[in-house]
């Protein structure tokens, strides 16, 4: 059964939500992050996708306190991103209390940095976030596009000890319209050993089952729920 795993983005400490990744369109949700993870863990929910979308921009992190008090006030694994660039950084996300951490830009803008971290701390807490336009990596915040091809970006990571990759299609994200079914498939074509965490687009419990279909392992789920297109019963039962 594919899991489902709630996202969490953060602007100003505030839980929010962007469309297509653009910073001028942004929905605030709630003025309490715990308040939402602590709904998502009293339906039973195990995993939760943090995003620190102020430290993307920064390129530091920024809003560790609240990964901080929500590890600390609910049982759920976290797995925390945005603007992780130095082991600095690496550290207080850890000693805050998340369980895993994702490094998307700083996997393109310095490969050695990040491949130390998967030395270090070992593939089952390093995930790799591939986001992606037109089939090709976006880096900081989505501002940047670059040459890199989705498949042999994953790959040659995979190739250093990564295991698990959220695979954001931007064009889809925050748009409610369906996820990126066939990019998902040929990923999983190339490299059928990945747990690929599918990311964007998802609009209702359809585009989770087309997913699941597809034999995608996870899919984040963060707009949809937030404007009521799923609810907490409905995500709580891939649980």
């Amino acid at each position: 059964m594919i899991e489902i795993i709630p996202a969490i983005d953060l602007i100003d400490g505030k839980c929010v939500r962007l469309s297509q990744g653009d910073y001028n369109r942004k929905t605030v949700y709630n003025e309490d992050p715990l308040e939402v993870a602590r709904m998502f863990a009293d339906a039973g929910i195990r995993r939760l996708h943090l995003v620190d979308l102020d430290g993307a921009k920064a390129q530091h992190i920024v809003n560790h306190k609240v990964l901080e008090r929500i590890a600390g006030k609910t049982s759920l694994t976290i797995d925390f991103g945005g603007g992780l660039k130095s082991g600095d950084d690496l550290r207080i996300a850890f000693e805050c209390g998340a369980a895993m951490v994702t490094g998307g830009s700083i996997a393109v803008k310095n490969r050695d940095e990040f491949i130390s971290w998967i030395n270090v701390y070992g593939g089952d807490k390093i995930i790799l976030g591939a986001d992606v336009k037109n089939e090709k990596i976006a880096v900081t915040g989505w501002t940047e596009s670059t040459d890199l091809g989705i498949i042999p970006f994953i790959a040659g990571y995979v190739e250093k000890g990564i295991t698990r990759v959220i695979c954001t299609d931007i064009s889809k994200d925050g748009m409610l319209q369906g996820a990126s079914v066939e990019l998902y498939r040929k990923v999983l074509q190339h490299i059928p050993q990945l747990t690929l965490i599918a990311s964007g687009g998802i609009g209702g419990i359809r585009d989770i089952e087309e997913l699941e279909n597809a034999d995608v392992p996870a899919v984040i789920v963060g707009k949809a729920f937030y404007e009521g297109k799923i609810n907490l019963k409905e995500i709580a039962r891939f649980q």
